[in-house]
């Protein structure tokens, strides 16, 4: 496996968040920043990272603020949201990518969480292409039916009081997702119980990116489709989807798409 240099990067307000670099050994064919999902260490894409490097793409690895290894030693009263994780910290490791790479196409793989957010971003225009893994609406009836009661208790009984009893959500404790700030639950319960998801729970805020036309072969309007081809219910485009007359969501152009 591909070693990685273990470095701090500083965010535009001055947090320092822990990213992994993996450098190819040979030719740098192009730049991968992997973007974790909701409460994902770094450490989790360890084996993936150093697989892209092996195949020539400078790949980095991060962790958002306040969680992983750009963790404070305590969660309770640290200031953090998810608009501070996209317009800060991605931001701020795009830029680092992109100062290692000049002149390399630069290529955002977004898992889960990681694919919501690009549209959000400043300056997301440099971003080659995009790639989501499992990058679905947060929306808890979107789930399936033997789902849905546990995410109601999650999102209705279990955050609203793990929240005001910790002063952050405390799920490792819980099994659940993972240790995450307060402001940065609190704004994502918002997301997952708006049936449109974070179009719906900020309004024009995130909209505005969100219907920002992509450039040809970007790839950055992405529809999710299940393993058997139907689509997802309408989620209100947590990355802005596109629709046919009749109203179902309409098949991305794969050769446009990347």
């Amino acid at each position: 496996m591909s070693g990685y240099v273990e470095q701090d990067i500083v965010t535009a307000d001055g947090q320092r968040i822990v990213s992994r670099l993996f450098v190819p050994e040979n030719e740098i064919k192009g730049a991968v920043l992997v973007v974790p999902a909701m409460g994902a260490s770094q450490s989790y894409y360890l084996k993936f990272a150093a697989w892209l490097a092996a195949q020539g793409f400078l790949t980095a690895t991060f962790d958002y603020r306040g969680t992983g290894l750009s963790r404070p030693p305590d969660l309770r009263g640290f200031k953090a949201d998810l608009f501070d994780w996209a317009r800060l910290d991605c931001a701020a490791m795009l830029d680092a990518l992109q100062a290692r790479a000049a002149g390399k196409p630069l290529y955002w793989l977004g898992h889960s969480f990681g694919g919501h957010i690009l549209p959000i971003v400043s300056d997301c225009g440099r971003v080659t292409k995009m790639i989501t893994i499992a990058a679905g609406s947060g929306y808890w009836r979107d789930y399936a039916p033997s789902r849905k009661p546990l995410l109601w208790w999650l999102w209705y009984v279990v955050v609203p009081f793990s929240l005001k009893l910790f002063g952050y959500y405390p799920g490792k404790r819980l099994r659940k997702i993972g240790d995450l700030p307060k402001g940065v639950m609190e704004q994502w319960r918002r997301w997952c119980t708006n049936a449109d998801y974070s179009a719906g729970a900020e309004g024009q805020e995130i909209r505005a990116g969100q219907g920002a036309p992509a450039p040809p072969g970007r790839g950055c309007r992405i529809d999710q489709y299940r393993a058997d081809d139907r689509p997802r219910p309408a989620s209100g485009g947590f990355i802005a989807q596109g629709r046919d007359r009749s109203g179902r969501l309409a098949r991305p152009d794969l050769k446009t798409a990347g």
